[in-house]
Order: C-alpha cells, then sequence, then structure tokens
C-alpha cells in the first residue's frame, strides 16, 4: 500500500501494461492500493481508477 497518490497511479498503469489485464486503484483509509479488476471484490466507492491496457487513453 502507498500514500503516495502519483507513486500508486504509475504503478497501476505499468503493472496492467506488464500484465495486460485491466487493474484497479483503490483507497483504504489514507492508503492506496493496486490489484487486478478481476479479483478486487471490495467497495466499489473506494475505487479511484481502474487501468485498462487496451484502452487508448488513460
Amino acid at each position: 500500500m502507498s500514500h503516495n497518490l502519483s507513486l500508486a497511479q504509475n504503478h497501476a498503469f505499468d503493472l496492467a501494461r506488464t500484465l495486460m489485464v485491466p487493474v484497479i486503484l483503490f483507497q483504504v483509509d489514507e492508503e492506496l492500493g493496486v490489484m487486478v479488476s478481476s479479483e478486487y471484490d471490495g467497495d466499489q466507492d473506494a475505487i479511484v481508477h481502474e487501468y485498462d491496457p487496451w484502452s487508448p487513453a488513460h
């Protein structure tokens, strides 16, 4: 987990492009986390952004 939004965004984008699967950037309390979208079963309101490697724009 990270406290730095910019760092978390960069890691989320890189992870999506490396694995070639959508990933979710989410926030719990004051911390940010990243995981594969298909495995996320948390609160939908906690999602900051979804990174899709197949999408032309982020």
